[in-house]
């Protein structure tokens, strides 16, 4: 196959001065604008230019609805202003659920167990469903009132010019105005109104934990203390878990064996046959505890203040580790170093669980321990502190 030169001349496919004739779609000349020449032109030619200067041959560009106002049109924004809408209807139900629906723990087969068993579940399927539906809106409109465009565009290296980057704006503005998103009125209101709602969602679950006041009750709140605190007097034993909440087995002391470490768990005499309280006490995320036997010979160093705690070569310290609350639950018994797996935290058990290594700040709380005159293990008082990650208000009380 042959060309013809730009002088008229047939040749092999070469410029005169031997240079290859550009792709069909490239610019090799963009054409050049002066600041005056683009004050003056409209947006549709501010578009066209930078179009032009960033190599882009618009090949094809159908109008989804050549004629305005069709009844087809209509029934095309109505259906996506209904997806809209119902997002925004499934984005209220949630927050609904999210800030009124019964969530606190209910036992199997207590009333209001099925509303406390259904709050999830219901959160997250009207979460999803006004996504997805938000979603199917969007995706609809861009198949229904976007053109039908083919554009070619040369690649180039480095940063646009000065007029490319002032008739961007210019390019935007009239997509906007090919997809008519300006005039689709319904379509607009119904995705404000799903945005919004979604936005003030996603602000509420941001705050949801500050609307009640965790430190009501000042040095009674339940931030404050676990499930250990000693309760009318009654003595808190230290039990295992078995696996069978109704199987109650209290620890003493010849139970262990030097240098090693179990989990325990309070329980009073009154809680005996009473399943939701057996259960509370093995469940609540403050509850599980580590009791540490050391090897004979180690020294046991106790924070200043904090003397007594301990029982002989027994100590008992929170598994809630006080960097974000991760099982602080390993125990190494030649160094005496607990570790939690989470972010490699380490603490010395000897030496009143204080932080050595890894990201936690403060030693894991203490269990004040002791035994009582039937050989149990028991314990006399709540933690020497709060349990789990530190915050705020730590030193107000």
């Amino acid at each position: 196959m042959t060309t013809t030169r730009p002088d008229g001349v047939p040749g092999s496919g070469q410029h005169g001065d031997g240079r290859q004739p550009p792709h069909p779609t490239e610019t090799p000349h963009p054409p050049q604008v002066t600041d005056a020449d683009v004050e003056a032109m409209s947006q549709e030619q501010l578009a066209r230019l930078a179009a032009n200067l960033d190599d882009v041959e618009v090949v094809h560009n159908a109008n989804p609805w050549p004629i305005p106002g069709t009844r087809a049109e209509k029934r095309a924004a109505r259906s996506v202003a209904l997806w809209f809408l119902i997002s925004a209807v499934c984005g209220l139900a949630f927050l609904v659920a999210f800030l009124a629906w019964p969530h606190e723990y209910r036992a199997p087969g207590t009333p209001g167990y099925i509303e406390y068993a259904l709050y999830t579940p219901l959160i997250g399927a009207l979460l999803g469903l006004g996504i997805l539906a938000m979603g199917v809106a969007v995706i609809q409109y861009v198949k229904k009132f976007f053109p039908d465009e083919v554009s070619i565009q040369q690649r180039h290296d480095g940063p646009s010019d000065e007029v490319a980057r002032r008739t961007v704006i210019a390019q935007l503005q009239q997509a906007g105005k090919d997809t008519s998103i300006g005039r689709r009125g319904m379509i607009l209101g119904s995705a404000g109104l799903a945005a919004g709602v979604f936005g003030i969602g996603l602000g509420i679950a941001a705050v949801a934990p500050l609307v009640r006041n965790p430190w009501k009750g000042g040095p009674d709140a339940a931030l404050w203390h676990s499930g250990w605190r000693p309760v009318n007097g009654e003595t808190v034993y230290l039990r295992y878990d078995t696996g069978d909440p109704e199987e109650i087995v209290l620890v003493r002391p010849e139970d262990q064996e030097p240098g090693s470490m179990m989990t325990v768990f309070p329980f009073r005499e009154s809680e005996r046959g009473n399943e939701h309280a057996l259960l509370n006490g093995l469940r609540r995320a403050d509850n599980p505890t580590m009791l540490i036997r050391f090897r004979p010979g180690t020294v046991f160093v106790p924070a200043q203040g904090h003397e007594g705690l301990n029982y002989g070569d027994y100590v008992a310290y929170s598994k809630v580790c006080t960097h974000l609350g991760c099982p602080a639950s390993l125990y190494e018994s030649q160094t005496n170093r607990i570790l939690c797996p989470c972010h490699q935290s380490q603490f010395v058990a000897n030496e009143h669980a204080r932080p050595v290594f890894g990201p936690a700040a403060r030693p894991l709380p203490q269990l004040p321990i002791t035994v009582n005159d039937e050989g149990y293990l028991i314990a006399t008082g709540d933690f020497d502190g709060p349990v789990g990650p530190a915050f705020w208000e730590m030193g107000k009380i």
